[in-house]
């Protein structure tokens, strides 16, 4: 679980500015027409980032991306060999199957997903956040301050808008990902014992 958590927070923190990219492109379209900031492609977004806000702007929202990749480290792998075991006994299901990790690894998409979702919530808003214009200052300052205020403004369920996608992103990586390390087990153990 500790190492789940560690590499998961550590590749988050590297890929944090060009996720910060990411939520900037894609929710540019969604804005009014006057807030938009009409990138035009990635070069672009990433040379006005740091031409307009600085490098700080790149890791807008590294902390709720952080926290989110460390728990799907953790409930990723702490569950799925729990839910493969669940499943030969429940569905007579063979373990290590293929069947038998699809169940279990869309299974263990679900908790994450379920666990992970306000995460992602908080850090695509820190990510793609404005200073206010009176003030000068960002809306969300941190992942608690985040939650709380979206919860409170919107409420608490604001906080999971995008689920369905969501899931249907965590399950189909977490399929993917653990069929092929089954298949790959599966082959080294057919070659080597």
């Amino acid at each position: 679980m500790v190492v789940g958590a560690a590499t998961g927070a550590t590749a988050a923190f590297i890929s944090c500015p060009m996720e910060v990219a990411t939520v900037r492109m894609s929710n540019d379209a969604t804005l009014p027409i006057a807030e938009r900031r009409n990138y035009t492609g990635v070069a672009d977004v990433v040379k006005r980032i740091y031409k307009e806000e600085g490098v700080k702007a790149f890791y807008r929202g590294v902390t709720p991306f952080c926290q989110r990749a460390a728990l799907v480290g953790v409930f990723q792998v702490a569950t799925l060999d729990q839910f493969k075991e669940l499943y030969a006994n429940m569905l007579n299901q063979k373990k290590n199957s293929i069947p038998n990790v699809f169940c279990s690894a869309m299974t263990s998409g679900l908790i994450y997903s379920i666990v992970t979702m306000p995460l992602e919530a908080s850090k695509n808003r820190m990510a793609g956040q404005k200073p206010d214009a009176a003030t000068g200052k960002l809306p969300y300052t941190s992942t608690l301050q985040t939650l709380r205020k979206v919860s409170s403004n919107e409420g608490f369920l604001a906080l999971y808008n995008g689920f369905l996608p969501y899931y249907m992103r965590c399950g189909g990586h977490t399929v993917c990902m653990f069929i092929i390390v089954q298949m790959l087990r599966d082959e080294y153990r057919k070659h080597m014992m």
